[in-house]
């Protein structure tokens, strides 16, 4: 069963409402004293149904999660579609300049303040979940898969588990590779990374950069799963073959 409202983030976006998505297993209707790992999604309008996706092709979450019957809670929200680069900026957690995209002022920070401190918050508070870090995890592609590494690495009290597909990981890698090598990390801290082999050239940097933050993780001794996925490209259609990879990583002795 999934579940839409509409939310603000006035930290971001003032009183401009967007859509939010909750996914419940199916026994959380008759197994009312259940409670369930939550798993938080970025780019929530992409998540669950091709009539709300950018492009018209969802990952198709709710078919894996329904045939599966994985016990665990999905909340997503909607990324900023604002023209000048709305979601850029919300998804960035550094600053950094581009030929292609231009100068921004990341907005990360404020986004996870956000997500941690009023939409899990609310999402604790009116369903079924468990809020401890060991069952709190999170996931998202492109800017939403660094957003995710972000999360996992700045806000590790928070957050166990991340999986970060295809992540933008060249937009300031001074910035990315210290934050890994600074933050403050739990020794089960897990995460799942991947790229597709026709998308790894992108950028010029982006081989090296995907060696440099495998290596560095590793070198934290964070629980990882790396892959290069043959044949694989940016976008929802490939993202959604990779859901048995790191819903296996995410769900792992949960």
């Amino acid at each position: 069963m999934i579940k839409k409202w509409n939310v603000t983030i006035p930290e971001l976006t003032g009183d401009e409402p967007r859509r939010a998505y909750i996914y419940l297993p199916e026994s959380y209707q008759y197994e009312t004293e259940k409670r369930y790992p939550v798993l938080y999604m970025f780019d929530g309008h992409n998540v669950f149904f091709d009539s709300d996706a950018t492009y018209g092709k969802c990952w198709g979450m709710k078919e894996y999660m329904d045939y599966t019957k994985t016990q665990l809670i999905i909340v997503g929200v909607e990324c900023n579609h604002s023209p000048d680069n709305g979601r850029l900026r919300e998804y960035s957690p550094f600053n950094f300049t581009d030929d292609k995209f231009g100068k921004f002022t990341g907005q990360g920070k404020l986004t996870m303040e956000w997500m941690i401190h009023s939409l899990k918050a609310y999402i604790d508070k009116q369903f079924r979940t468990l809020p401890d870090r060991n069952h709190t995890f999170i996931a998202g592609s492109s800017m939403g898969g660094l957003m995710s590494l972000y999360a996992v690495m700045e806000y590790n009290h928070v957050f166990s588990r991340a999986a970060a597909l295809s992540p933008s990981i060249w937009t300031n890698r001074t910035k990315i590779n210290q934050m890994i090598r600074q933050a403050s990390l739990d020794p089960d801290t897990v995460v799942y990374m991947d790229y597709g082999s026709n998308e790894i050239n992108f950028h010029p940097t982006m081989r090296q950069q995907f060696r440099k933050v495998t290596s560095l993780l590793l070198e934290r001794e964070v629980y990882l799963t790396s892959r290069i996925v043959p044949d694989g490209d940016h976008c929802e259609a490939c993202w959604e073959q990779q859901i048995p990879f790191f819903m296996e990583t995410i769900m792992y002795h949960i």
